[in-house]
């Protein structure tokens, strides 16, 4: 049977790893050294071969279980006998015989196989410890009987362990922790680490009653759960700690396991299937339970995804019609295989294989294989530890162990051998084209075939036939236990240690090479042309020439350890045909395969390589490839080709040029999931041939040809193009230019293709690719090329690779492949997709599938004109169809083709299906019934129906009803022409206010030239939007309640002089509100204002705002402005509008005022909110000297931001004197003196303050002029202490003109006022000294009366 053999350790895509190397076999004379090819999946084809190994007895074995790790089996008997039977020596251990005294129903090991549990008919159980050579260890360590007939058993699995791998790096790498988990003692960081078997020994096991029990590991024994029925599998769930069990009717139950082993049923389901006894049922890895109960097909239910199918057999692969399936068996190895055992004695082999689609959802295919044959009806299977065993137990009281064999093939001289089954061989010979199968009398374990013999090797003895007629004939045979063979013209090449034996078929040895024991053992042996290589288990290899009489050793034994860093052994050695390069891949130390390919010239004694790591071709997503390279001396490792194997080939067997040969795919059938469907079954041809990519065309070529091509293909490669065109210039076959225009589509050269072109005539391609020199990509371009050239595959791939789905799109529908088109619309062109539907449907119908076109019709959106004209000439078919469309569009059409056969009555039938009320209008007003038409026309509301209605109305000079179907039409322009023509005044105003302005002027024209009306004229105007004529219109009449309409919607973006004579006409009537809302319109600003304060007109804020002139506005300065802004607050001021004042002298930029305004009008928290934000020490002053006026004595709050703002505005002589308030306060309402003190403290600090602070004296004088210059002066300031600063001021500065000027002023204010009080005696004097002239001035006790009546008016002022 064929089985492919998945990787043992996968790579990623692009880490593939080479597995096959094969040479051309002929030199060629263009120079090439070599011409090899390989692949990048292991690729192998196996068998089941029968092996000494077994054990009968006088009665049935009931029961096998293969050792978890070792080729042991456990084998139970009917009579209760139980034997450990050895693979492949054969040697048996019974079970102590008063263990089991009834059938064998139970037999289960352990995950690692240090436990095996056993269990009978009759309830009794034991438990048994088995070494680690597979030996029983004395008596059993539980044994319990339970009365009742036990049915299946399983181990709970451990829990995971801590990678002791991953520690020991861990630790060498300085980690302390993994470090201390190596002690046997405990550490400081945490606990032990043991090091040992992490097995787990808690199982559960089954009685015929429904009972789970659980067992654990000090041989507890506890009921766990109970189902109806007896039990006939359990499966556990280590990733959702679930146990699952199955009852012989089917029932599958699943119970969630607690932590202190609680079980609790979360599920119950009946599966579908006759429930039977005896049926066999075995569960996967993933949760997928697979059950044979003696029918014709094996049911799968996938616990998971809730899912189920069947597989059944295929007669073609050698099963019988009627053959049951009894059992089955599982292989949970990577490389999933499904065993079952039939009826009639055959084993039936499933391959489960993933696939995922190009949505990313995964799907399980199961390929059916050719069966294993035994003798008797097969009752159970079991698959062994190392998972190339299968024990087989059939109705023949034995049992036989199946081993799995790696198929043999072998390709030399056009002959090629493939092995069927353990004794069949199938050769095909190319020369003669004959095809021979070929029966042996031994098992065949490898095979090695010359045009003239066949070599056959059983493992112990090798035997040589040759061809005779259809058949073939032993010419000798020896014993022979070589694991290496090859065979060359008359002589056979085995090994043995140290050496290679030369023999002849009859196995005499002629010759010995040997090896030292340095070199190691010949292990690899390959036979090229003439020459041997040879590979040793050392990594040294070897070339022989074998041309002579003697083989002959080329070059020198060559180490390769010394060239290839972590090198463990050699899995494959090859040469060329001319013995000069040699091929290897390897394993590394690791065990893993290399990415690499090696290349070893004998002559110069180097090494190249190529690393599908990394020099994977870009173009290609195929998991296997094959890559042909040119290897020279002078150019090295050339990429020639990479093209994919073909998927219903098996693998690459040989390379002769111009032909690949591959094994096919023999017997082979893929079983899935019930949406796949199963493959026909291909050839009984083992062995077929693909030519070259240079060679397609030119298969029977001549020699010359062949040469030339090679050479031309070598040339295209190096990039020679002058060499390449003259290697073929001699050439005149139009058949070798169209090959080589294909070689072009592979290597993508498009500057040979259209030389290759020219030489073959073909104009058509070449315009072809000529037009197609505007696509962007290349890989476009060679499409076409290779569509031209008639390769269609090819030009499909490029397409695709380089994502031109529009292209590809177009290439389906070209070729005819239409399925492929609409999926590709569907997935990846949706921009063409319904173009691609109606291309589709043109299709069919040109083909005559018009049911099928009308659904890609539908599709395409475009069945409402393509239906009718395709079914035009079946009108019974085309009413169908539109009756059972339903489609409004559709109806319509039939009705007006109902209508144009005068079929009025079918017609009016399909316009009322299509709600089409103008044609139903139309039709009952050609009938006369114009009644029916208005009540159409007036239920519906349709637009065109009223407009049809009221035409005909119109023509019958039935105005009204006209008029009101206009109107419903909205067709206003036609009713208001029947309106004027009619003299309809009073509809006429409405109609044209529910028109467009057009039909507004023209009514408003119509009642101004009539002189009636003239109020709906201006009203007219002015909705029409031309307000100047219907203001000038309103003015002419004075229609003042017009006036004021349509000054409503007067704004800044009217005509300023219309604002400006609407404001007039409004001020004359005394409308003064209206007047300054339209001059601030008109951006007359200071004109609203000025008529607001000739008035008397209140402000509010709305109107403060519109007055308000934005800061960038271009009508004003920012000076104007400032200025319009305080003329605002003035106003406001004057009204008493404190806030509103307030915010207009912010907005000027004027805060002294602001705070002014705001302290008029006592809002104290905003008082003190605008003192805070405005930082400004004259606002601060004035804010305090406000909050003293307060009654600050109860609230502290006051009198904290009192002191604050004393603070902030630097006043300290003020902060002085309002502490000596407080002092005083505290004296006189409280009597605390202590706080009295506290306060004149803080007072004299401030006095202190200010009379150590350096004063501005210019900005002083300053001061005291603008005072002076105050009209309204404050009566707390006495202006004779302003004069007197200034005057002591001059005179400190020696400036006697600037204080006499003083002086005079200060007497000019007060002529009375006694300057001794104001000005110190020195200054006086020294102001007299300096003028020379005597002051008279009162002294202080002539005038004490008069200063006491200013200090009197000054307490009353503070009072």
């Amino acid at each position: 049977w064929l089985k492919r053999i998945s990787r043992a350790l996968a790579p990623p895509l692009r880490a593939s790893s080479p597995f096959c190397v094969v040479w051309a076999t002929e030199k060629d004379a263009s120079q090439l050294k070599a011409h090899p090819v390989f692949f990048h999946e292991i690729v192998s084809v196996v068998t089941l071969s029968f092996n000494l190994c077994h054990v009968e007895r006088g009665f049935c074995p009931s029961l096998l279980q293969w050792h978890p790790t070792k080729p042991l089996l456990a084998v139970g008997w009917e009579t209760g006998e139980t034997m450990l039977l050895s693979h492949p020596s054969g040697e048996l251990t019974p079970l102590p015989n008063n263990t089991h005294n009834a059938c064998i129903t139970v037999l289960e090991w352990s995950s690692n196989g240090s436990r095996l549990v056993t269990g009978d008919q009759a309830g009794v159980m034991a438990v048994w410890r088995v070494d680690a050579r597979g030996k029983l260890q004395g008596s059993p360590l539980i044994k319990h009987d339970y009365s009742k007939p036990l049915t299946c058993c399983i181990f709970r699995p451990p829990p995971p362990a801590e990678d002791v791998a991953m520690l020991a790096r861990a630790a060498v790498s300085g980690d302390e922790s993994a470090l201390d988990m190596f002690n046997w003692k405990k550490s400081n960081k945490g606990a032990a680490f043991a090091l040992g078997s992490q097995e787990g020994l808690t199982f559960y096991i089954s009685t015929a009653d429904g009972s789970v029990y659980n067992v654990d590991e000090q041989a507890r024994s506890v009921p766990l759960v109970s189902v109806e029925s007896k039990i006939q599998t359990m499966w556990y769930s280590k990733r959702r700690d679930v146990l699952a069990v199955v009852t012989d009717s089917l029932l599958l139950s699943q119970f969630s396991l607690g932590p202190e082993g609680i079980a609790q049923e979360i599920s119950k389901v009946k599966l579908s299937g006759r429930g039977v006894q005896h049926a066999d049922i075995v569960w996967t890895e993933n949760g997928l339970l697979i059950t044979a109960s003696g029918e014709q097909h094996i049911r799968l239910w996938d616990v998971e995804l809730d899912d189920h199918y069947a597989l059944s057999l295929d007669e073609s692969l050698g099963f019988e019609k009627g053959e049951l399936l009894n059992c089955v068996s599982f292989c949970t190895s990577k490389r999933k295989i499904l065993a079952a055992g039939t009826s009639r004695g055959r084993v039936a082999l499933w391959h489960m294989v993933t696939v995922s689609d190009q949505k990313g959802d995964t799907k399980i295919h199961w390929k059916l294989q050719t069966p294993a044959e035994v003798e008797g009806n097969i009752s159970q299977l079991q698959w062994g530890s190392s998972s190339h065993l299968l024990a087989v137990c059939s109705s023949s009281s034995c049992v036989v162990i199946l081993s799995e064999h790696v198929l043999c093939s072998h390709y030399s001289q056009q002959m090629a051998a493939v092995q069927l089954t353990p004794a069949q061989l199938s050769l095909a010979n190319f020369n003669t084209n004959t095809h021979i199968t070929f029966h042996t009398d031994t098992h065949i374990r490898a095979v090695q075939v010359t045009k003239d013999t066949v070599a056959v090797w059983n493992g112990k003895y090798i035997t040589v036939y040759e061809p005779s007629g259809q058949t073939l004939h032993s010419t000798g045979s020896f014993q022979c236990e070589s694991p290496a063979l090859v065979v060359h013209e008359e002589n056979i090449y085995t090994v043995e240690p140290n050496r290679v034996q030369i023999r002849t078929p009859q196995g005499t040895v002629k010759q010995l090479l040997a090896f030292s024991e340095a070199e190691g053992n010949p292990t690899q042996l390959s036979v090229c042309g003439s020459y041997l290589a040879v590979g040793t288990d050392t990594c040294h290899v070897r070339v022989f020439d074998l041309t002579r009489r003697e083989a002959k050793a080329m070059g020198v034994m060559k180490n390769l350890s010394e060239l290839i860093p972590d090198l463990g052994a050699l899995r494959s050695v090859k040469c060329n045909a001319s013995g000069s390069q040699l091929s290897v891949l390897i394993a590394q130390v690791n065990g893993r395969p290399d990415n690499k390919v090696y290349f070893y010239d004998i002559e110069l004694d180097t090494l190249s390589h190529f690393d599908f790591f990394t020099g994977r071709p870009e173009s290609s997503l195929e998991d296997v490839l094959v890559v042909t390279f040119f290897v020279t001396q002078e150019h090295g490792l050339l990429l020639q080709d990479s093209q994919p194997k073909p998927a219903t080939l098996l693998s690459l067997l040989a390379l002769d040029t111009p032909y690949y040969y591959y094994i096919c795919k023999g017997g082979d059938q893929v079983v899935s999931t019930p949406t796949a469907a199963p493959q026909v079954p291909s050839s009984p041809q083992m062995v077929v041939r693909r030519a070259l990519r240079d060679f397609v065309g030119l298969e029977s070529c001549e020699k010359q040809t062949r040469d030339a091509m090679l050479n031309f293909s070598f040339y295209l490669t190096i990039g020679d193009m002058d060499e390449a065109f003259k290697a073929i210039k001699l050439i005149k076959s139009e058949a070798v230019w169209e090959n080589m225009a294909r070689m072009c589509v592979k290597s993508r050269r498009l500057d040979v293709a259209r030389v290759c072109l020219g030489n073959m005539g073909n104009a058509r391609a070449a315009r072809a690719l000529r037009n197609t020199e505007k696509e962007p990509e290349v890989e476009a371009q060679v499409a076409v090329l290779a569509t031209q050239l008639g390769m269609l595959e090819d030009a499909e791939r490029l397409y695709k690779s380089c994502g031109r789905f529009d292209l590809l799109n177009k290439f389906y529908q070209a070729a005819g492949q239409w399925q492929q088109a609409v999926e590709t619309a569907e997935t990846h062109d949706r921009i063409h997709l319904r173009t691609t539907y109606y291309s589709y449907a043109k299709h069919l119908e040109a083909m005559g599938d018009k049911n099928l076109a009308l659904v890609y019709f539908e599709k395409s959106d475009t069945h409402r004109f393509e239906v009718p004209r395709m079914l035009m000439e079946d009108n019974l078919s085309l009413e169908i169809y539109i009756n059972k469309m339903k489609d409004k569009d559709l109806y319509k059409w039939w009705g007006h083709y109902l209508e144009s056969q005068s079929d009025m009555e079918a017609a009016l039938h399909y316009y009322d299906l299509a709600q089409d009320y103008l044609s139903q209008v139309r039709v009952y007003c050609y009938l006369g019934n114009i009644q029916k038409a208005s009540e159409i026309a007036n239920e519906t509301g349709n637009r065109a129906a009223s407009y049809h209605v009221a035409r005909q109305y119109e023509g019958q000079d039935e105005i009204s009803q006209s008029v009101h179907f206009y109107t419903r039409a909205q067709a206003y322009n036609n009713a208001i022409r029947l309106c004027k023509e009619n003299n309809l005044d009073e509809q006429l105003m409405n109609l044209a206010l529910l028109s467009n302005p057009e039909d507004m002027m023209d009514t408003a024209m119509y009642y101004e030239e009539k002189g009636t009306h003239m109020d709906r004229a201006v009203m007219l105007y002015h909705k029409a939007g031309h307000v100047s004529k219907a203001l000038e219109l309103a003015f002419a009449t004075e229609q003042f309640g017009a006036l004021q309409l349509i000054a409503e919607d007067l704004n800044e973006n009217s005509d300023p002089a219309l604002l400006a004579r609407c404001s007039d006409f409004f001020i004359k009537h005394a409308q003064y509100q209206k007047a300054v809302e339209l001059l601030v319109a008109a951006k007359k600003y200071h004109e609203a204002l000025q008529l607001c304060l000739d008035q008397s007109l209140t402000i509010t804020e709305d109107l403060a705002e519109s007055l308000t002139v934005p800061k960038d506005s271009s009508h004003l300065s920012e000076a104007g402005r400032k200025e319009l802004l305080e003329k605002i607050a003035d106003c406001c001021m004057r009204q008493g509008n404190y806030h509103l004042a307030t915010k207009k002298y912010t907005q000027a930029g004027n805060k002294i005022k602001a705070m002014r305004a705001l302290l008029k009008s006592g809002d104290t928290e905003k008082i003190v909110f605008f003192a805070g934000v405005s930082r400004q020490k004259e606002i601060y002053v004035m804010a305090a000297n406000y909050l003293q006026s307060l009654d600050w004595r109860n609230d502290p709050e006051i009198m904290k931001n009192i002191i604050g703002f004393y603070t902030k505005g630097r006043a300290l002589d003020l902060l002085a004197g309002f502490y000596e308030a407080c002092a005083e306060v505290e004296i006189d309402d409280y009597q605390n003196y202590e706080k009295a003190y506290g306060a004149l403290t803080e007072a004299c600090k401030c006095l202190t303050k200010a009379k150590g602070r350096t004063f501005d004296l210019l900005e002083a004088v300053r001061v005291c002029e603008s005072l002076l210059e105050e009209k309204d002066l404050d009566p707390a300031v006495r202006v004779g202490d302003v004069y007197g600063f200034l005057v002591e001021h001059y005179c400190h500065h020696g400036n006697f003109q600037q204080a006499w000027s003083k002086i005079e002023d200060l007497r000019s204010t007060r002529p009375n006022i006694n300057l001794s009080l104001y000005v110190s005696q020195t200054s006086l004097e020294a102001l007299q000294n300096a003028a020379g002239v005597r002051l008279v001035y009162r002294d202080t006790d002539t005038h004490a009366a008069e200063d006491d009546e200013e200090v009197e008016e000054d307490e009353n002022i503070n009072h």
